[in-house]
């Protein structure tokens, strides 16, 4: 038996899960508030969610970065929220909001709204910038995991 093991952040309550790598994470619960670890939403996160998330997932995390005010992000968001249902649970989809999260819109320079950030071991393997329908955020997410490996 494998003693590999899988970091997986609950959406729900934040905590993080450490789940065996053999185990599907179809269907997974947090073991702390015992609700399903994916829900098929995107996560909306402020500052520190969005740095638990990436510093303590073991899967890829893809950021909508996002604001209000913005048309083409208000337009995107359905798209994202399909996205979040045909990704999962192979990459967790968080919704970080630029005007609630200034701090970590600068340090990661976000320069235009939506900025789609694809992140892996903490650190961005993509990025792209510009509304997005759901089979091009799906096919843009899968090529970029694919160049990362």
């Amino acid at each position: 038996m494998s003693d590999a093991s899988r970091q997986i952040v609950c959406g729900h309550c934040g905590k993080i899960n450490r789940l065996p790598a053999e185990r599907s994470l179809t269907g997974a619960r947090c073991g702390s508030c015992h609700q399903p670890i994916f829900s098929g939403h995107p996560i909306e996160v402020d500052e520190a969610g969005f740095g638990r998330h990436v510093a303590h997932s073991d899967i890829p995390v893809l950021v909508d970065v996002w604001a209000p005010w913005c048309g083409p992000c208000r337009a995107m968001a359905p798209m994202f929220e399909r996205a979040a249902r045909e990704l999962e649970p192979r990459v967790r989809l968080l919704k970080l909001n630029s005007d609630t999260a200034p701090s970590v819109s600068s340090r990661l320079g976000i320069s235009g709204i939506p900025t789609l950030l694809l992140m892996q071991g903490g650190r961005e393997i993509a990025r792209t910038s510009g509304a997005m329908d759901t089979q091009n955020i799906v096919a843009w997410t899968t090529a970029g995991l694919a160049r990362s490996r």
